[in-house]
């Protein structure tokens, strides 16, 4: 068995943000897969199939981001899965919109759900690191994470994340060596990402201004 998560946090309020791109990414591989999202166990929303031999599962944890860890590994213990056969598909600020990489291992960053699942797996499982680009002033990354993309983003997001999601087919499916060499490459996209301002906290918002209140569990990064 080989498992793909999604990370996000649940909720129709969160669903076009940045910060749950992980979310879009693991569904759009499914889709490919044929794989239907259709069950809910271990705090999340999976469903399971099968590709060229191999049992797989798609796992979306419905625990807020910084919990995420909890829900996968109940999945990796239920059906025995070593972390090597993980393939988890996330935000990463540290990119520039748009840049797809492959990836195994490595630190969380800072990004709250990868520190979760450090905790409950470790860090050899693979990822797919899916560019949202710094937080530009005077947004905060809390606020940035947490805001939905910007039109123009939105509209290139039909062409990237089924890109994604199929880095993402093959770090499951042929391993990580050769969806490196397929998917770790800078895009066009990414190359002319634009430095200028993106908008502002409180317009993203729909509101005018001020502080956000979040939910205990939800995380930010």
């Amino acid at each position: 068995m080989r498992l793909l998560v999604g990370l996000g946090n649940p909720g129709p309020k969160y669903e076009r943000t940045r910060h749950n791109v992980g979310f879009r990414i693991a569904s759009e591989a499914a889709r490919k897969l044929g794989i239907s999202l259709d069950q809910e166990r271990w705090d999340a929303v999976l469903g399971t199939g099968r590709a060229r031999g191999e049992h797989l599962a798609i796992v979306l944890p419905q625990t807020f981001m910084n919990a995420s860890g909890e829900a996968v590994a109940k999945a990796a213990r239920f059906w025995k899965i070593d972390p090597a056969a993980i393939v988890v598909a996330h935000d990463e600020l540290d990119f520039a919109f748009g840049r797809i990489q492959v990836k195994v291992g490595g630190g969380a960053a800072g990004h709250n759900g990868l520190r979760s699942l450090h905790q409950h797996l470790g860090d050899a499982y693979l990822r797919v690191r899916f560019g949202i680009g710094k937080a530009p002033p005077p947004w905060e990354g809390a606020d940035w994470v947490l805001a939905k993309f910007t039109p123009d983003e939105e509209s290139q997001l039909g062409e990237l994340v089924p890109q994604a999601a199929d880095a993402a087919v093959a770090a499951l499916l042929e391993g990580p060596g050769a969806a490196m060499n397929k998917f770790n490459r800078i895009p066009k996209t990414a190359e002319r990402a634009d430095d200028g301002p993106r908008g502002s906290p409180a317009a993203a918002r729909g509101g005018t201004g001020g502080g956000r209140s979040r939910p205990p569990d939800e995380t930010t990064k």
